[in-house]
C-alpha cells in the first residue's frame, strides 16, 4: 500500500475555498474568408431570385439586374427619409 502525500483532512480545501462564478455564453465566432462572402452574397442576392426556377436565373440577366436597381433605389430613399426625419427633429 503506497503512503499518502499530504493529510485526507485538508482534501478538497482550494476547491472550497474559491468563489462560486456562473458560466459565461459562448458566443460564436465571426465567419471569415469564403464562407463570409458566401452569407454575404446570399443575404444580398440571393433573396432577389425569384421565378419559375431561381437556380437557373443569373445574376447578370436583365430580370436580375432591374431587381438590383430597385432595390438600391429603394434604400437610397429609405438613407433620404431618415436623414429628412433627423433634420426636422434637430430643427424643432
Amino acid at each position: 500500500m503506497a503512503k499518502q502525500h499530504g493529510s485526507l483532512a485538508r482534501a478538497g480545501k482550494v476547491k472550497n475555498q474559491t468563489p462560486k462564478v456562473e458560466k459565461q455564453v459562448v458566443q460564436g465566432k465571426d465567419k471569415t474568408g469564403r464562407s463570409k462572402k458566401r452569407y454575404l452574397f446570399n443575404k444580398r442576392y440571393a433573396a432577389l431570385k425569384t421565378g419559375q426556377d431561381p437556380l437557373r436565373m443569373k445574376l447578370n440577366s436583365i430580370q436580375m439586374q432591374e431587381q438590383v436597381k430597385e432595390m438600391k433605389k429603394e434604400r437610397a430613399n429609405q438613407i433620404i427619409e431618415k436623414k429628412k426625419a433627423s433634420m426636422v427633429a434637430v430643427s424643432v
